[in-house]
């Protein structure tokens, strides 16, 4: 059941990348709270099943690498096939390299780029031409990062932050040109949040964190749920005068 003043997603299929964890978990999980049907898609087959398992038959797990253009349209296709029409898209998925620019080497900083930004627009690309064919419209939400806005300031991934950079330029380019369509493109900058990615670095007591929490402006970490409802703003209609915009979920990490 949806909760009271949470936009609703019922008669909605949503496609959410890097579902096997983190903010692609999480986001699963808002989305479907609201009512989508979710398309749950990433690498690692058991980590799908067992998210299945702990929701309903709305949560459809497929296993997919989105490197490769085959797997993009499985996606698609298994997406077309429920009963729900697809319109919205989650870009989460990512890796991150935590090395100097000096030791990331050229052959990882094209390997995270590959994932983070051309495996972004792959999949916008395809989504955007099945709904423009449905003519329903839809919206496009990409997880970009603080990263794509502001320099790591100690903690080091050339790729990452040029990637997410890039991810808040398509998302703008893509808006203006796919709004002729009903297509809204906006992305989250999240801050810091315990992930399986983020968890060598946010270790309780470590220096880093520490650092993190003195520069947020709340003084914490982000809780994943507190995704949930900026997440659900750019998914539904509840933001359907709202396209090409980045919305950072930091904690005023990114205001100072």
């Amino acid at each position: 059941m949806c909760t009271p003043g949470v936009p609703t997603l019922t008669g909605h299929t949503a496609i959410v990348t890097g579902a096997s964890s983190g903010l692609g978990q999480q986001a699963v999980r808002a989305l479907h709270a609201a009512g989508a049907t979710v398309v749950a898609v990433a690498r690692r087959r058991s980590r799908l099943e067992a998210l299945t398992e702990s929701l309903d038959a709305r949560c459809v797990p497929t296993v997919a690498d989105l490197t490769e253009p085959a797997q993009i349209e499985q996606v698609l296709a298994v997406a077309s096939s429920l009963a729900d029409p697809l319109d919205i898209l989650v870009n989460v998925a990512g890796i991150a390299d935590e090395q100097t620019a000096l030791r990331e080497g050229t052959a990882r900083f094209r390997q995270v780029i590959e994932v983070n930004l051309v495996g972004v627009f792959d999949l916008s690309v395809a989504f955007a031409a099945q709904v423009r064919a449905s003519q329903r419209g839809g919206a496009i939400v990409n997880v970009a990062s603080i990263y794509g806005l502001r320099g790591s300031t100690g903690v080091p991934g050339a790729g990452y932050a040029a990637s997410k950079a890039g991810v808040l330029g398509l998302t703008r380019e893509l808006a203006a040109q796919w709004s002729r369509y009903g297509i809204r493109v906006n992305a989250l900058a999240p801050g810091f949040f315990p992930t399986e990615m983020t968890a060598s670095l946010l270790d309780a007591g470590s220096e880093a964190r520490q650092a993190i929490e003195q520069r947020t402006l709340l003084g914490r970490l982000g809780e994943l749920h507190e995704l949930d409802g900026p997440l659900l703003l750019l998914a539904s209609p509840a933001s359907s005068y709202v396209t090409g915009q980045v919305l950072a979920v930091d904690g005023g990490w990114t205001a100072v």
